[in-house]
């Protein structure tokens, strides 16, 4: 479940903070309204198209996120987790998986969050 506790396209890392920062939690709604900025942002996680500052921060940020189950995270910061993730799913499940294949090669953070998805209805 990659990208509930990655913060995709929600929250990026301010590296002097203990939280998450909240520059980012607009651009939920704005992205998952655009499939346009959307596609930017996951080819930008997947290395694969050019990165904004704040899609360079989310990158960054992934790997902290996944391994400390999202602890800088606020409660805004996880109902954006949860609306990309349930976009991400039902909508584009071709970008979840491969920013799961990016992100959580062996399959670790899957089952670690995997309660996660179920709680929400969601399989993946």
């Amino acid at each position: 479940m990659i990208l509930t506790i990655v913060l995709v396209v929600c929250a990026c890392a301010n590296v002097l903070s203990e939280e998450y920062t909240n520059q980012y939690n607009n651009e939920v709604d704005a992205a998952l309204k655009s499939e346009r900025l959307m596609k930017s942002y996951v080819e930008c996680l997947l290395g694969t198209g050019k990165c904004t500052p704040s899609g360079e921060e989310l990158k960054k940020d992934i790997p902290d996120a996944l391994e400390n189950e999202c602890a800088k995270c606020n409660d805004k910061h996880k109902e954006g987790v949860r609306k990309v993730i349930h976009y991400l799913i039902k909508e584009k499940p071709e970008w979840y998986e491969q920013l799961q294949k990016k992100f959580d090669p062996q399959g670790i953070y899957k089952k670690r969050y995997q309660h996660y998805l179920e709680k929400e209805g969601l399989k993946a």
